[in-house]
């Protein structure tokens, strides 16, 4: 018998995070896959970031997490969206090489010296008088732990859909898990089914790039983590040319390895952009009844926010096309992702709707889509710490709880990572407030309104979104960081004195006058930059003189957005009238239109809990009654 700190069940991101965090903290930890060639696999779109799921990420690189790392060092395309609206929505998403993402997390893994990773297949825990104190693995082996995270993904029952053949199977292409499934609802946990699925892959080489839009990455490439931010510039030097004004890249050669399979400033692969047809539209519903979604194979609910095709053609008739992205699979690989075209059709109706579509008419199939239906149990069984509530000693994190995406499940297990080892060596939990940050704002949602779908981040399910930017995130996580004690030292040091310039510079601006006016309201006009005002500080850094003048220009919207979060729960038990219409509030999504219709909520408080519905969704609610008074 083998005795553990921590077990971690799932070798997924949710996993990988949950096993780095608990090893960092202390504990002897063990990370159980049943195929290690798939650790941190990407079976979806290998991309990381995105509106919200970037804050998330920044948060958990603040925090000591590896997620960020991973994806700047395997990046193959690097891009900064909503460039063009305030920096709150602004986040960050890198295309990632798929193999070179595995491979570089499961180095990572292997140099934890408390860590072990062991191949094989969990069929049992092991709970005695109510507490988990391991599990049993198929050949009959027992690991003793203190402490277990459950974090197995989609293998939960998982159940694999294309047209009308179904098979047994994870996402990542491993086998189910039944036996632990059945057994958490022996053991009274409530749970149901939720549904995902990926587009056919294709081989890149029989793709006509000409027929698309391409979509270059922007250079220098904005990179998520402190650690590649910071060796950036450390090894990329700018030196100005005798000829011209422009400034080249001098480069300073490295190590490149696992860790670092290519230099940081290596050519980005672009992406493309092309569309639907009618053809397309025509070909789905023609063909609707032999797909799994419709054709009544799959019981469990699918990504609202990420619809199947089958789902964008029935729900949006009139729309005549959908943008599909090519996006690159890896630096040598000859597959690309077709973003857009999810689908649970057969194989020959999947290569007439690839064939459809300008630039793929000559596209190779190499992997058909398919959908896959997993179990997942209520997070509302779970304490904000994502203990169980019915097994002590037992976690929960990633898409077991309900959620979809690499970003949420990564967050989750470095929380589940955290508070496992925690209370093993007799530490305090550790719970991030909805007050200070994405992380726990989503945490909070889970284990509090609970989802009856798979749960997605959006930076409308946050009250202080202005607040939680992600080039703030560091200031935001630097007491849990300083607290949980697994980031960088150097990190928290650089995070401190920048802290103090912030507050120095910003004193010295509001002091400051030119011609009678302070510097700091000068820097307010939405023309003016910091660089621009008659007296800066030129020694500053430039992560610094950005959040100067983030703060400086949105203050007046800052201090509004609080002010509202206040009103709105000094209202909460306001009541809504029962005649209220909601499909006649344009501004409210349909997610919302629906769900509000179906509940009828007496009052605000209760609609707020309502699975789904956002801040925003209740503020414009707020405002209608209050203009019916």
């Amino acid at each position: 018998m083998i005795l553990f700190d921590v077990i971690v069940i799932g070798g997924g991101h949710a996993g990988c995070e949950a096993a780095l965090a608990s090893a960092r903290s202390g504990c002897k930890t063990a990370l159980i896959t049943s195929n290690k060639n798939l650790i941190a696999c990407m079976p979806c779109n290998p991309s990381v970031g995105g509106i919200a799921k970037s804050h998330l990420v920044f948060e958990i690189d603040a925090l000591g997490g590896e997620i960020a790392r991973n994806a700047d060092y395997t990046g193959l395309h690097f891009r900064l969206l909503n460039t063009s609206r305030g920096p709150a929505v602004r986040a960050n998403r890198v295309q990632c090489d798929k193999e070179a993402y595995s491979r570089r997390m499961a180095c990572v893994l292997s140099k934890e010296s408390s860590l072990s990773v062991i191949e094989g297949k969990v069929l049992q825990l092991i709970v005695q008088s109510g507490i988990v104190r391991g599990v049993k693995l198929s050949d009959n082996t027992e690991l003793r732990s203190k402490s277990v995270i459950l974090a197995a993904g989609t293998a939960l029952r998982g159940t694999i859909h294309v047209g009308m053949k179904v098979t047994g199977g994870a996402g990542n292409g491993d086998e189910p898990i039944n036996e632990l499934s059945e057994q958490l609802f022996s053991l009274g946990f409530a749970g149901g089914r939720l549904k995902t699925g990926t587009p056919p892959r294709l081989r890149a080489s029989s793709v006509d790039y000409s027929k698309m839009l391409p979509q270059y990455g922007d250079n220098p490439p904005p990179f998520m983590s402190w650690q590649a931010r910071t060796e950036y510039k450390l090894f990329h030097v700018e030196h100005p040319r005798k000829d011209s004004t422009k400034k080249r890249m001098f480069h300073v050669e490295h190590d490149v390895s696992l860790l670092t399979p290519w230099p940081l400033n290596s050519e980005q692969m672009p992406c493309y952009i092309t569309h639907t047809t009618p053809k397309t539209s025509t070909i789905v519903r023609n063909n609707l009844a032999q797909s799994a979604l419709y054709g009544g194979m799959i019981k469990g609910t699918g990504v609202r926010y990420c619809p199947s095709l089958e789902d964008k053609i029935v729900k949006f008739p009139d729309k005549t096309y959908h943008h599909v992205f090519i996006e690159p699979e890896g630096r040598n690989s000859d597959t690309v992702y077709p973003n857009g075209i999810s689908n649970s059709l057969p194989e020959e109706i999947q290569d007439a709707i690839v064939r459809s579509i300008p630039g793929l008419e000559s596209a190779e199939i190499i992997r058909f889509g398919f959908a896959i239906e997993y179990d997942f149990f209520d997070p509302t069984q779970l304490f904000p710490t994502l203990e169980s509530k019915h097994v002590e000693n037992l976690y929960f994190a990633g898409q077991v709880n309900g959620t979809t995406g690499y970003e949420e499940a990564a967050a989750q297990g470095f929380m589940a990572g955290v508070n496992a080892s925690r209370k093993v060596l007799g530490k305090s939990q550790i719970v991030i407030s909805r007050e200070d940050g994405y992380i726990g704002v989503l945490i909070d949602d889970l284990t509090t309104k609970g989802t009856d779908e798979p749960y997605r981040m959006f930076t409308s399910r946050a009250e202080r979104r202005l607040l939680f930017r992600q080039d703030n995130a560091r200031y935001r996580m630097l007491p849990y960081a300083k607290e949980i004690g697994i980031v960088s030292p150097e990190f928290i040091r650089e995070t401190e004195q920048f802290s103090i310039k912030l507050d120095a510079e910003l004193k010295r601006l509001a002091e400051s006058k030119h011609h009678g006016v302070p510097l700091l309201q000068m820097l307010r006009r939405p023309e003016v930059r910091y660089w621009d005002l008659p007296s800066r500080n030129s020694t500053l850094p430039e992560e610094v003189i950005c959040e100067i003048e983030t703060l400086s220009k949105y203050d007046g919207y800052i201090k509004r957005e609080i002010q509202e979060s206040d009103r709105v729960r000094r209202l909460e038990n306001m009541p809504i009238p029962t005649d209220f219409d909601y499909w006649k509030v344009k501004h409210l999504s349909y997610e919302a239109k629906e769900k509000l219709s179906r509940v009828r909520p007496l009052n605000i408080g209760q609609a707020s809990r309502i699975p789904g519905i956002t801040p925003a969704d209740i503020n414009i609610i707020i405002i209608l009654i209050l203009q019916r008074l």
